[in-house]
């Protein structure tokens, strides 16, 4: 078991990492009958794209000693409907502007980051678009 989900009513979830107890919530978002007050449902998936992205280049890093701390990600999820559905996540990545990456790291970790699991897992009607911003 990964996680334990409870509906509270109003359109919001609780939602329990089983393993750390770690806990979210989620909202409907406004254009969808809820109060946008929490991440909604495929906020999360498209959130889950960036983190897996960033997460899976720093286990890289580390193994052939590419620091990427203080590396961020910008997110934005694109909706389409009938049916309605995430039409595509746009990751915006953001490298420290003190780091002097090699072609050969840039590359590694472009590769990383366009086969992360998340982004494998992704249908492929849900378009991907990574940028780069090495500082």
């Amino acid at each position: 078991m990964t996680a334990k989900i409870i509906y509270e009513g109003d359109l919001r979830t609780v939602d329990t990492h089983l393993q750390s107890g770690t806990m979210i919530e989620t909202d409907a978002p406004t254009d969808n009958q809820g109060k946008g007050e929490r991440f909604s449902p495929t906020d999360l998936l498209a959130t889950s794209l960036g983190t897996c992205i960033v997460t899976t280049m720093a286990i890289l890093g580390s193994k052939h000693n590419i620091n990427i701390d203080g590396t961020e990600a910008e997110i934005e999820k694109i909706m389409a409907s009938n049916p309605r559905r995430v039409a595509e996540i746009k990751v915006h990545l953001h490298f420290p502007k003190n780091k002097n990456y090699t072609d050969k790291e840039k590359t590694m970790l472009e590769h990383i980051a366009n086969t992360c699991p998340v982004s494998l897992s992704l249908h492929p009607d849900c378009k991907q678009t990574l940028s780069f911003n090495w500082g």
